[in-house]
């Protein structure tokens, strides 16, 4: 794993099982992240939207590489795992 901090955001809800799945995942990869709950805050909602032009859940901003949904490929790819 590269040593550089990658900023990464994700946007979700409690309800939802990937958006569950996808904080393990990089909790167990070390990996730090910024949790926005778009049920406490219309605009965390808002901006999910706007960065995935869709409206699912969870969206993970990896520096800037927006991905929809629990996507490992995608996620390591974006991380460099």
């Amino acid at each position: 794993m590269s040593d550089t901090k990658q900023p990464v955001i994700i946007y979700g809800a409690e309800w939802c099982p990937p958006c569950h799945v996808t904080k393990d995942y990089l909790t167990k990869h070390g990996i730090e992240y910024d949790y926005r709950n778009i049920e406490e805050n219309e605009q965390y909602m808002q901006e999910a939207a706007e960065k995935s032009g869709a409206n699912a859940i969870p969206v993970i901003d990896i520096n800037g590489t927006i991905i929809v949904g629990f996507d490992r490929p995608k996620i390591d790819a974006a991380l460099g795992l």
